[in-house]
């Protein structure tokens, strides 16, 4: 005889309870329990029989959890960022709303369009079904869930405040997509400029240039060039002839790049370039600080212990120079020490930041603290954004033009002598 795994609502106390019972089909086994004095919510196969043919891990029909065998094949489904904060805010007022958890991911599941979510949403369904814990069932996906996602879930689970615990979650996805964002759209302008002065400069060197040096070797016959002229028309040549040495040199670069951020020291360096850099170092060290404070804050406000917070922080902070500095102070306080102190010895931190975090220390509201500064900084990298925003245009423009008044004063230079022998 089949036997069914159901969830119910025991009639006599109110409390929702699991296990597995033997019927015919899924009906007969509603009926027994309802005999019970148990009403279910949930019923299905404890080991569904599968069709001559089938596949394992077909989709499962009216239930929406399982996987699809086409999307099967194309490894672990992952929710993108964006999609992933959404779904956490309509879990969280699904259950502030009072709905079980399993009915709230099953209802999420079926009204989200994205195949990815819908897949991770029902095996998620399907294992808390099965007795695991939500924190548990999110972990069969690490690359969605991250370790800052799944010890807020476990934080949540044990102080009984789930819906509480979502609630922070999701502030704290769109706070850094919203940090996020204001870094990428940074970005985007001075790249494009870029691109288009690489473009031209290009041009000018592959079509223009060499009908210049042409009219050199006709009219000054041997005549010694300008070095700038030279020069100009050694790059050409090098793009018109030799452009397989500029691929080369390419795939050298990216090779090294990727051989570096493979290794610890490597990605150390590059990162540390990247948090100095002009134009673009405030940017990043700001929005590291703010990443750094609101995760630690957001953690500690949540009840994690200091010391897995800030391993969580230091692997989730997306920043070498950043995760040394926070495993010093892990090794700090794991030795008796508060933050303030051993965060001030790393040199990262701004001094600001170290005055906050002490008055945080000293007045038991380092969380609420930390959520200040995360605020402030946030409001740096908006205004980072648009000093710089406002200056890389200039600087761009100032910059094609002194590539193109090189190439052009390279061009024009040897004929003055050519007009000369003319006259």
């Amino acid at each position: 005889m089949p036997s069914f795994l159901y969830t119910a609502m025991d009639g006599k106390t109110g409390k929702e309870v699991k296990g597995k019972i033997d019927a015919v089909n899924e009906e007969l086994a509603a009926v027994d329990l309802k005999k019970k004095d148990l009403f279910p919510t949930s019923i299905k196969p404890a080991n569904k029989p599968q069709k001559p043919g089938a596949k394992k891990g077909a989709k499962k029909s009216g239930k929406g959890g399982g996987f699809d065998i086409m999307n099967m094949s194309l490894g672990p489904k992952v929710i993108k960022r964006k999609e992933l904060t959404v779904i956490t805010r309509q879990l969280a007022i699904l259950l502030d709303a009072g709905l079980p958890l399993i009915r709230s991911l099953r209802t999420l599941e079926r009204q989200t369009k994205d195949p990815n979510s819908k897949i991770v949403l029902g095996e998620t369904a399907d294992l808390v079904e099965a007795g695991s814990t939500f924190s548990e069932a999110l972990a069969q996906h690490p690359k969605t869930f991250d370790k800052l996602y799944l010890n807020m879930v476990r934080a949540g689970e044990a102080a009984g405040a789930m819906e509480n615990m979502l609630n922070r979650l999701a502030l704290f996805l769109e706070k850094a997509a919203r940090i996020a964002g204001k870094v990428k759209s940074a970005m985007i302008y001075p790249v494009v400029v870029l691109v288009i002065a690489l473009v031209i400069t290009s041009g000018l060197l592959i079509f223009i240039v060499p009908n210049f040096a042409k009219t050199f070797d006709d009219l000054l016959e041997g005549a010694p060039l300008p070095r700038i002229t030279v020069f100009i028309l050694q790059i050409s040549d090098i793009l018109q002839h030799r452009i397989y040495l500029v691929l080369i040199a390419i795939a050298v670069i990216v090779i090294l790049y990727k051989l570096a951020m493979k290794n610890d020291y490597g990605r150390w360096g590059i990162h540390w370039v990247y948090y100095n850099m002009p134009l673009f170092g405030p940017i990043i060290s700001k929005t590291a600080i703010s990443r750094f404070s609101q995760t630690l804050g957001t953690l500690m406000g949540s009840g994690v212990p200091v010391l897995n917070a800030l391993i969580i922080v230091r692997e989730t902070s997306g920043n070498e120079v950043v995760a040394s500095a926070v495993q010093k102070v892990h090794d700090a306080v794991k030795e008796g020490e508060g933050i303030a102190v051993p965060l001030n010895a790393t040199g990262v931190f701004p001094a600001m930041v170290i005055s906050m975090i002490e008055v945080g220390e000293e007045t038991g509201k380092l969380p609420e603290m930390l959520a200040k500064v995360s605020d402030t900084y946030e409001e740096e990298v908006d205004n980072a954004v648009g000093a710089l925003t406002s200056m890389i245009e200039p600087l761009m423009i100032v910059g094609l033009a002194v590539i193109v008044g090189t190439i052009v004063i390279g061009m024009f230079a040897p004929m003055i002598t050519i007009i000369e022998k003319l006259g």
